[in-house]
């Protein structure tokens, strides 16, 4: 039985940054249920949340923080904590995450089952790094033959909860400036300073916040996006009055930026097969105070084939498993598979070999993953130089961003010429 607290309507505990949060059974019900939807129904675990957020409108922002970290905890845990529980019932998920945030269960019946004896005892004994870190086993062979020793860092890093960077969108504004309107807000924020990267319109903040009901927000003044994502379009050295092809662009994160480089002149068309996230874009691109950028639905080969040689710089931000940002999407480790990183090295190597006619000659072609596998990077580059499709083309630059080492998304980047 776990009859270890005095039952009471809510418990006070210690959470992460939280500290005396009631424990309320109706809200870590909810958590229950969005943990089924998760792992039993497929569904991906931001947009779990966000539904959650629509259907409990009255929660106020501690629930709804202790809510998403919650759910974000156990799904980045998930391996080690059903270690723990001996099960794998969403109620065996949340019992070994509690006893380890509180060496105790409240007393509900739905943590009857569990025997805190033996919680503590597995909570406690040595664990397989695999089992420590929560990957999956065919995940945690694949870190190792391609990183060696340097997967263990790696994986302790992909299991830190992200950070929050903004860029400032230098069209409006610049990143000591837009510090000091956040305070206004009393959202506490910082210029990102680095030796290695420049990162000179990135904003780290002191503490998540929903950044997304501030004035400055609604004024344009950043974007949320990461600092190793912030380095990507820098490569393509991109200036005012030039042509840009987008073709990977989602909802053009990387598209705005190129914008605000080019001082919000030339033009930059935003390709993607999803008109959802490019209509995304649009409602961004207004509020940035962008008009240099023309969305384009790819429904077949022949829109690219249309605009063979016809730009300056082409950005190809190329579907990939994602492995460099587990710290944000815990769940991939939970979905990926390796016939589906084989088949994303597929349509990598169609995209690349397709989506590069699009160069002028004398152009620039960034190829960029989120991505810390050699295999959908480094690999993929040398590929593509040794096909016919590679003919005329130079590798010119190479970015790599770990985890581990870098503090920041795991980000590759390939800048290449066309003679």
């Amino acid at each position: 039985m776990a009859l270890m607290c005095q039952q009471a309507p809510c418990l006070p505990f210690k959470l992460g940054i939280f500290l005396a949060v009631p424990l309320h059974l109706h809200l870590v019900r909810e958590i229950s249920l969005a943990l089924d939807e998760i792992f039993v129904g497929g569904k991906y675990a931001d947009k779990v949340i966000e539904k959650c957020f629509k259907a409990n409108r009255k929660w106020g922002a501690r629930d709804r923080r202790f809510f998403a970290e919650t759910v974000y905890e156990i799904v980045r845990h998930k391996r080690r904590l059903e270690f723990v529980a001996d099960g794998e019932s969403s109620w065996d998920l949340i019992g070994a995450y509690l006893y380890q945030t509180m060496n105790e269960l409240p007393d509900w019946e739905e943590f009857d089952h569990l025997d805190l004896n033996l919680l503590k005892k597995r909570n406690s004994s040595e664990k397989p790094p695999e089992v420590a870190n929560s990957f999956p086993d065919w995940l945690h062979k694949l870190g190792q033959e391609e990183f060696g020793q340097d997967w263990s860092p790696i994986m302790n890093a992909l299991n830190a909860p992200a950070e929050v960077f903004l860029r400032a969108n230098t069209l409006k504004t610049d990143a000591e400036h837009l510090v000091a309107d956040l305070a206004k807000e009393d959202i506490q924020a910082a210029k990102v300073f680095s030796k290695k990267f420049d990162l000179s319109s990135c904003v780290k903040l002191d503490k998540r916040k929903n950044v997304f009901i501030t004035q400055a927000f609604r004024k344009g003044l950043f974007e949320v996006q990461d600092a190793a994502s912030q380095l990507v379009a820098p490569l393509l050295d991109v200036k005012p009055g030039l042509r840009v092809a987008d073709a990977c662009a989602g909802a053009g994160g990387k598209s705005l930026h190129l914008a605000a480089m080019m001082k919000n002149k030339g033009k930059i068309i935003s390709m993607d097969i999803h008109e959802w996230k490019l209509k995304e874009l649009k409602t961004r691109a207004a509020r940035d105070g962008v008009d240099i950028i023309e969305t384009r639905v790819i429904d077949s080969s022949k829109t690219v084939k249309r605009m063979e040689e016809s730009f300056d710089r082409v950005l190809l931000d190329v579907p990939c498993s994602g492995l460099g940002v587990i710290r944000r999407n815990p769940d991939t480790k939970w979905k990926l598979s390796n016939e589906e990183i084989s088949r994303l090295m597929d349509l990598q190597k169609e995209i690349i070999s397709s989506y590069s006619k699009m160069c002028k000659k004398g152009g620039l072609m960034v190829y960029a993953t989120c991505s810390i596998l050699h295999r959908e990077n480094e690999e993929q580059i040398k590929w593509f130089l040794n096909s016919e499709a590679g003919k005329g083309w130079q590798l010119q630059k190479e970015l790599r961003v770990w985890p581990h080492l870098d503090g920041f998304d795991g980000f590759y980047a390939a800048l290449l010429a066309k003679i």
